[in-house]
């Protein structure tokens, strides 16, 4: 899943489907860590340096190449760094065409008010992703929809998962809507990869000990 404002998140399917939870696998490994984190510290540190929207923009987009051009050249996958592509280019784009280095960040405020408002659907109609997604890695299909306690624990899941996309909207929000342009990139840095881990760990804490109500069997058609 691919939950923040076009950055890489953690394995939300492989960490909730282990038995134990992986604090190197939740932030992607220490290099997908810096891949992570580098695009967005550049910007703000060019930004306090230089000011403007130029520098910053250019730096960070010229981060992520060398950081995909690295993993060509390593002929490791570049499935990671390629995934913080996508939200670098939509800020960049963004920030250029207004002339303000702020506007880099609204790309990213719009997708998290959007997976707000998905995830948040999927508990009002009572198919919390949690639990979708939990059900589809560890089998046993959607039989926990008939199990009140299931239920309720994978719609508490969902809730922590809906609150962090909140919450980051709480607080960056009012930081864009000030122009806090190093104030915003540096709350964004923290609520990013490292929220993201402590939120899939209270989402594993959770519902780690679910049990797996298995889907009755078809009947056998009758024999003549």
């Amino acid at each position: 899943m691919t939950a923040d404002d076009g950055e890489r998140q953690p394995g939300l399917a492989a960490l909730l489907s282990s038995e134990e939870f992986s604090l190197h696998q939740a932030i992607g490994g220490w290099r997908g860590f810096a891949e992570s984190v580098a695009p967005g510290l550049v910007f703000v540190v060019a930004f306090l340096v230089w000011g403007g929207f130029r520098v910053p923009v250019i730096a960070s987009v010229a981060t992520v190449v060398v950081l995909v051009v690295a993993r060509l050249v390593g002929r490791t996958p570049i499935t990671q760094a390629l995934s913080g592509v996508v939200g670098v280019a939509l800020g960049a784009v963004w920030a250029w065409r207004a002339g303000d280095a702020g506007e880099y960040f609204l790309p990213g405020l719009w997708i998290n008010a959007a997976w707000a408002a998905g995830v948040l659907l999927t508990m009002v109609v009572r198919w919390p992703l949690v639990g979708v997604v939990v059900a589809l890695l560890r089998g046993g299909g959607m039989a926990w929809r008939k199990v009140p306690a299931a239920m309720r624990r994978y719609q508490w899941g969902t809730a922590l998962l809906a609150g962090m996309f909140v919450l980051r909207l709480l607080v960056q929000v009012p930081l864009y809507l000030a122009d806090r342009v190093a104030v915003l990139g540096t709350a964004k840095l923290a609520m990013g990869l490292p929220l993201t881990a402590l939120t899939l760990w209270a989402i594993w804490f959770l519902v780690r000990t679910v049990e797996r109500p298995e889907e009755p069997e078809a009947p056998l058609p009758p024999t003549r």
